[in-house]
């Protein structure tokens, strides 16, 4: 057995999709629904932007099918902050707005820093600190996606390890690629896509992130990523994994996870 495996997009309205993803004529009321039968997870990025209102994330629940899942961009107020300490009242503002209407569909929470943000230990922990275990009776995973080259430390991941947050692997050429799998789930952004390739990546560059997802989901860590602490023994306890096709190449972006998630397959028995 191993951790379920969940690919997706960044959103769902983005107009070149239209004709492309989208079949041409479908009103823009059922993009969800149809996004939602082609890709495993959705991560919504509204929210980083604004505040939502209950009823949005009650709709957006009922219109995606049974075991989907949307992760949810923490709002920019609550990481934008010299001090992050002083983040309380805004992530209760953020946790508050009614995302508990998601109900089971409510997946992992992704706080982003700008790449500007240092890295520095005691105002780092003093965040984490503020970051509940649960919202509303409903169980909370947390994801930091760090952005500046000062977060590739052996401090930062032993500090979230601590608290169980994972670590966003970014790949990208901008952002350090930390790829320690140091919580009960793994969270990928793939920021590498090709418009001029019709799945978005090459087919092997595909078949790279299918075998790395799968030893992440058997407990593992993939054997072509350096961690930063490479002594971490393999739990070799399931994790569930969440990846997603966000930025470069966003038109190719539903493309490239529905042939990632073609080539994923059912789980391959575990490596004795």
């Amino acid at each position: 057995m191993a951790g379920t495996i969940r690919v997706g997009i960044g959103g769902w309205t983005f107009e070149p999709w239209r004709g492309v993803f989208y079949p041409e004529g479908l009103a823009q009321k059922r993009e969800l629904e149809f996004a939602s039968r082609h890709v495993t997870a959705i991560e919504i990025n509204a929210t980083y932007y604004s505040s939502q209102k209950p009823e949005s994330f009650a709709k957006w629940a009922a219109q995606a099918p049974a075991g989907f899942v949307f992760a949810l961009k923490a709002s920019r107020f609550c990481t934008s902050r010299r001090l992050l300490a002083q983040s309380g009242d805004s992530i209760g503002r953020f946790l508050g707005q009614g995302l508990v209407e998601l109900g089971d569909k409510l997946g992992p929470i992704l706080w982003q820093f700008m790449a500007t943000k240092r890295f520095d230990s005691d105002d780092f922990a003093a965040f984490l600190d503020l970051l509940p275990a649960t919202v509303g009776g409903l169980p909370l995973r947390h994801c930091v996606e760090a952005r500046h080259a000062s977060f590739a430390d052996p401090a930062f991941v032993a500090l979230c390890r601590k608290y169980g947050v994972a670590i966003c692997l970014s790949e990208s050429a901008a952002w350090p690629l930390i790829a320690d799998p140091i919580a009960d789930f793994v969270y990928a952004r793939l920021m590498k896509g090709r418009d001029d390739i019709e799945t978005g990546y090459e087919a092997a560059e595909l078949d790279a992130w299918a075998n790395r997802l799968r030893a992440y989901a058997r407990g593992e860590s993939p054997r072509d990523f350096a961690l930063a602490e490479p002594d971490q023994p393999a739990t070799g306890t399931d994790r569930d994994v969440f990846a997603f096709f966000i930025s470069a190449g966003k038109i190719r972006a539903p493309a490239a996870a529905m042939a990632l998630i073609e080539k994923l397959g059912p789980a391959p028995p575990r490596t004795p």
